[in-house]
Protein backbone atom coordinates (compact mmCIF):
# COMPACT_ATOMS: atom_id res chain seq x y z
CA UNK A 1 0.00 0.00 0.00
CA UNK A 2 1.19 3.50 -0.66
CA UNK A 3 2.22 5.26 2.56
CA UNK A 4 0.08 8.32 1.85
CA UNK A 5 -3.09 6.21 1.81
CA UNK A 6 -2.73 5.58 5.54
CA UNK A 7 -2.62 9.27 6.38
CA UNK A 8 -5.34 11.74 7.29
CA UNK A 9 -7.02 11.45 3.89
CA UNK A 10 -8.40 7.95 4.47
CA UNK A 11 -8.66 7.22 8.19
CA UNK A 12 -11.76 5.05 7.74
CA UNK A 13 -9.98 2.66 5.40
CA UNK A 14 -6.85 2.08 7.46
CA UNK A 15 -8.10 -1.16 9.02
CA UNK A 16 -9.01 -2.68 5.65
CA UNK A 17 -5.70 -1.56 4.12
CA UNK A 18 -3.79 -3.12 6.98
CA UNK A 19 -5.65 -6.39 6.47
CA UNK A 20 -4.77 -6.29 2.76
CA UNK A 21 -1.10 -5.66 3.57
CA UNK A 22 -1.15 -8.63 5.97
CA UNK A 23 -2.67 -10.76 3.24
CA UNK A 24 -0.01 -9.67 0.75
CA UNK A 25 2.68 -10.41 3.34
CA UNK A 26 1.70 -14.09 3.24
CA UNK A 27 3.56 -14.38 -0.04
CA UNK A 28 3.27 -14.23 -3.79
CA UNK A 29 1.33 -17.46 -4.24
CA UNK A 30 -1.28 -16.35 -1.73
CA UNK A 31 -1.87 -13.22 -3.84
CA UNK A 32 -1.54 -15.06 -7.16
CA UNK A 33 -4.35 -17.51 -6.44
CA UNK A 34 -6.68 -14.67 -5.49
CA UNK A 35 -6.84 -15.05 -1.74
CA UNK A 36 -6.52 -11.27 -1.29
CA UNK A 37 -8.99 -10.26 -3.99
CA UNK A 38 -11.96 -9.69 -1.68
CA UNK A 39 -9.87 -7.48 0.58
CA UNK A 40 -8.65 -5.51 -2.43
CA UNK A 41 -12.26 -4.96 -3.53
CA UNK A 42 -13.13 -3.79 -0.01
CA UNK A 43 -10.24 -1.31 -0.07
CA UNK A 44 -11.35 0.00 -3.45
CA UNK A 45 -14.94 0.42 -2.22
CA UNK A 46 -13.79 2.21 0.92
CA UNK A 47 -11.46 4.56 -0.94
CA UNK A 48 -14.17 5.29 -3.50
CA UNK A 49 -16.69 6.12 -0.77
CA UNK A 50 -14.24 8.49 0.90
CA UNK A 51 -13.37 10.10 -2.43
CA UNK A 52 -17.06 10.65 -3.20
CA UNK A 53 -17.54 12.24 0.22
CA UNK A 54 -14.58 14.58 -0.38
CA UNK A 55 -15.93 15.44 -3.83
CA UNK A 56 -19.35 16.33 -2.42
CA UNK A 57 -17.75 18.48 0.28
CA UNK A 58 -15.55 20.26 -2.25
CA UNK A 59 -18.55 20.85 -4.50
CA UNK A 60 -20.46 22.49 -1.65
CA UNK A 61 -17.50 24.72 -0.75
CA UNK A 62 -17.18 25.73 -4.41
CA UNK A 63 -20.89 26.63 -4.56
CA UNK A 64 -20.53 28.78 -1.43
CA UNK A 65 -17.45 30.49 -2.82
CA UNK A 66 -19.17 31.13 -6.14
CA UNK A 67 -22.21 32.60 -4.37
CA UNK A 68 -19.96 34.98 -2.40
CA UNK A 69 -18.18 36.08 -5.55
CA UNK A 70 -21.47 36.66 -7.35
CA UNK A 71 -22.74 38.69 -4.40
CA UNK A 72 -19.62 40.86 -4.47
CA UNK A 73 -19.98 41.41 -8.22
CA UNK A 74 -23.66 42.22 -7.84
CA UNK A 75 -22.78 44.81 -5.21
CA UNK A 76 -20.08 46.28 -7.45
CA UNK A 77 -22.53 46.47 -10.37
CA UNK A 78 -25.17 48.07 -8.18
CA UNK A 79 -22.75 50.76 -6.96
CA UNK A 80 -21.38 51.56 -10.40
Amino acid sequence: MHPHLHTKDNPGCEEIMTALEDCHARGFMWKAIGMCSSLKEDVNKCLRAERLARTAENRERAKEKKAKIQAVWAEIDANS
